[in-house]
């Protein structure tokens, strides 16, 4: 019979197990010879590696802040009839800021989502040895949730709850309230960032500019939060896989 677990292997002749999913440490190797679908990988590389990537998508929306401050307060004063080489010097400084802010978040934006993926499929294809049948997407949605249109609004939250379910510890599922903060604040920060950007892409004069950078701060604010709420749930995640896996497989329920 195959094996209970993993639904890959034969069992043991006097179990229900096979000799991988009976190991009680570490994560699983596939044994010799044999080529399996999915078994469990260390998540615990990837995770930190994308948590530190978040912290520094953080990092860059707090100088995107202070640039942003920065031209708040040198447009005011245009606006309000400031002249002179120090407030020149200074708008100077602000545009020159604000673009290295921007091209900056830009950047690692992209790579925060690659490097996100990949441990989100990790961890998913972990997610399938602890729980075969606790998924209600196919494998394609980890990557497809993200960019296909309209659905991307709640798929990718639907994979991540189905695999934090599946890599609970406890006697039942941990709450979800980590994942709801930080989905709800990565929409908002998604969806209002580009109305709020475009308020300050579309301003020419200088109160035009000022007021725009109210909406801007906002949306970095927004970005901000929803990136450290982000590798938080990451590092929580993985953390629940590896202590699972070491725990190893339960006991058998007898029938």
């Amino acid at each position: 019979m195959l094996c209970t677990r993993c639904h890959h292997f034969e069992a043991a002749p006097d179990g229900v197990l096979c000799s991988g999913c009976a190991t009680p440490a570490g994560f699983a190797a596939p044994p010799a010879g044999v080529t399996p679908t999915t078994w469990l990988r260390s998540p615990v590389g990837l995770g930190r590696a994308t948590a530190a990537l978040l912290a520094v998508v953080a990092a860059v929306d707090a100088f995107a802040l202070g640039a942003d401050l920065l031209m708040y307060d040198v447009t005011g004063d245009l606006a309000g009839g400031a002249t002179g080489a120090d407030v020149w010097d200074r708008s100077d400084l602000a545009d020159k800021l604000t673009g290295v802010a921007g091209v900056a978040q830009a950047l690692l934006m992209v790579a925060c989502a690659v490097v996100f993926v990949v441990w989100l499929w990790r961890v998913r294809l972990n997610a399938e040895v602890f729980a075969p049948d606790g998924h209600r997407k196919a494998r394609a949605w980890v990557i497809a949730g993200w960019v296909v249109p309209i659905v991307s609004l709640w798929y990718p939250r639907r994979v991540v709850v189905d695999i934090w379910d599946a890599s609970s510890t406890g006697d039942k599922p941990d709450g979800h309230a980590l994942i709801n903060a930080w989905w709800t604040l990565w929409l908002l920060s998604l969806t209002l960032g580009q109305v709020l950007y475009t308020a300050f892409d579309e301003a020419d004069t200088s109160q035009e500019i000022h007021d725009s950078m109210t909406q801007a701060m906002v949306a970095d604010g927004l970005d901000l939060v929803a990136a450290l709420l982000a590798a938080a749930v990451v590092l929580r995640l993985t953390r629940m896989q590896n202590e699972k896996a070491h725990r190893g497989p339960e006991a058998p329920v007898a029938v």
